[in-house]
């Protein structure tokens, strides 16, 4: 992992973000985040690496006692910077204040809208909802019927490395699940490698993607069973470092048998039988079929979340809001999460006719939300009714130094001028061909922390145009108090 990503995951990841207290709003409160790594109560933080600097802070302090900007004065800040241009004619906006709720700029905030990666927001929100922070996928491993024969049961963890060189840190490993399996064998060794990944229906690419979403080192097919979202090469982080296999899951399988000391030649896809009843071994000691001969856990869901929002993570994105319909018993396909997810948002109270999903990432050319309902959303996480929301947060992206906003708000290259609003634009971004979005918190000059959603879905300029036009926008509320 990067350094500078790694100072910003350690800074972060004990801390709730944006919480409202009773005084006003909490930039930065603590909160049980260490139970949902997996900390012990108590125990103490670990020692900082002695050859990085302690990270500068990031997000300027906010509260409700900061002057509160006036629809007024955000219309004459924004008002000449959001027509047509760069972003076109279709320029839908909502501008939130977060402490009191007030709407400070509205323009099509309740048209549906193209969200492009901004889905990802409801997708936290809702496997945040219905998983809870600190739940971890189980991948398992049980006897085949034959002996010899295992079987690796796919749940949807998407992180899984093979051994310590993977994408994700904090993964599962192939390479210690398959150390359980040969204690768990005894003397039996291991002859075959069968692939379950019957917990994903399909199919394995989503409605309204394009067609090289699968292919072009952004997406991937989603597959129950797979290591470091599909990737081929995990440990090279460079341009190609995203290319992914054509068949996640048996090049995982493979990967499996290799660690098992297995060909390619012994994986094959094949069911996991049925665990057995009070016997778990059967003649000779060979474990009976279907007993369990090993496990490994993900990171818990509060880690995945901010995977997915500080990389724009679209094969995570697709595996969380399969969590959201397995918790709320809808099948694991596109189809039966995007219904979830939509289910959840009603239940939170937010304006359900507003969502309308068809994935989980925003590939989707299908998928629609609103501008309102991005705000409402994190208007919601930010209140602290629902404190596990509010782990969203930490993921989010910071302008010019973290994630998809690391190299915006900060054009200091000759080309652009210097961009206001590094470290106080806080937000999950959005792009596809003619799509343009950006989601999140931005702290005034005077401090007040706003809710903003900015989505435009007939972009006729470059993608560079486009994503500077929206960092003006942002960076045009966090230089005024707009009063």
């Amino acid at each position: 992992m990067p350094r500078r990503r790694a100072r910003l995951v350690a800074g972060l990841a004990g801390v709730l973000v944006f919480g409202l207290a009773a005084a006003g709003v909490a930039v930065v409160r603590p909160g049980p985040v260490a139970g949902w790594l997996g900390a012990e109560p108590g125990a103490p933080a670990a020692e900082a690496d002695p050859t990085e600097p302690p990270p500068p802070p990031v997000l300027a302090p906010a509260g409700g006692t900061a002057p509160a900007p006036t629809p007024e004065g955000v219309r004459a800040a924004l008002d000449s910077l959001v027509r047509g241009g760069a972003l076109g004619d279709t320029v839908n906006i909502s501008v939130v204040d977060l402490v009191n709720g007030e709407v400070l700029f509205a323009q099509g905030q309740d048209a549906p809208t193209v969200p492009a990666s901004t889905t990802k927001l409801v997708t936290a929100a809702t496997v945040l909802a219905t998983r809870g922070p600190a739940y971890r996928i189980t991948t398992r491993v049980v006897a085949g019927t034959q002996p010899g024969e295992v079987v690796i049961v796919g749940a949807g963890d998407p992180t899984l490395a093979v051994n310590g060189t993977g994408w994700y840190p904090g993964a599962g490993r192939l390479d210690r699940l398959a150390e359980q399996v040969k204690k768990a064998l005894g003397g039996t060794k291991p002859t075959r490698v069968l692939v379950d990944g019957s917990l994903y229906p399909g199919p394995e690419t989503g409605p309204g993607w394009d067609a090289d979403a699968a292919i072009g080192g952004f997406g991937a097919r989603i597959t129950a069973f797979m290591t470091d979202g599909a990737r081929i090469t995990p440990k090279y982080h460079g341009p190609g470092g995203q290319a992914r296999h054509p068949d996640p899951d048996l090049a995982a399988g493979r990967a499996f048998a290799r660690e098992l000391g297995l060909p390619a030649s012994a994986v094959a896809e094949g069911s996991a039988p049925a665990a057995p009843g009070s016997a778990s071994a059967g003649p000779g000691g060979v474990p009976a079929p279907g007993t369990e001969l090993g496990r490994v856990e993900s990171p818990p869901v509060v880690r995945l979340v901010e995977f997915m929002l500080e990389d724009s993570d679209n094969v995570v994105a697709e595996a969380l809001a399969r969590q959201v319909a397995l918790a709320r018993g809808k099948p694991a396909s596109f189809e039966g999460a995007a219904a979830a997810m939509d289910e959840v948002v009603a239940e939170l109270g937010l304006p359900a006719q507003e969502s309308d999903l068809a994935d989980g990432s925003g590939l989707s050319r299908s998928n629609r939300l609103t501008p309102r309902l991005l705000t409402d959303l994190l208007t919601l996480a930010a209140k602290g009714s629902r404190p596990e929301l509010g782990s969203l947060f930490p993921g989010l992206p910071v302008a010019a130094w973290s994630g998809s906003l690391s190299t915006r708000f900060d054009r200091s290259d000759g080309a652009h001028p210097t961009t206001v609003g590094a470290g106080v634009v806080r937000a999950k971004t959005g792009t596809l061909s003619g799509v343009h979005a950006i989601s999140g918190t931005v702290t005034t000059a005077d401090g007040r922390l706003l809710a903003f959603a900015i989505l435009a879905n007939k972009v006729p300029g470059t993608t560079d145009q486009a994503r500077t036009a929206l960092d003006r926008i942002a960076a045009a509320l966090a230089a005024c108090g707009c009063r």
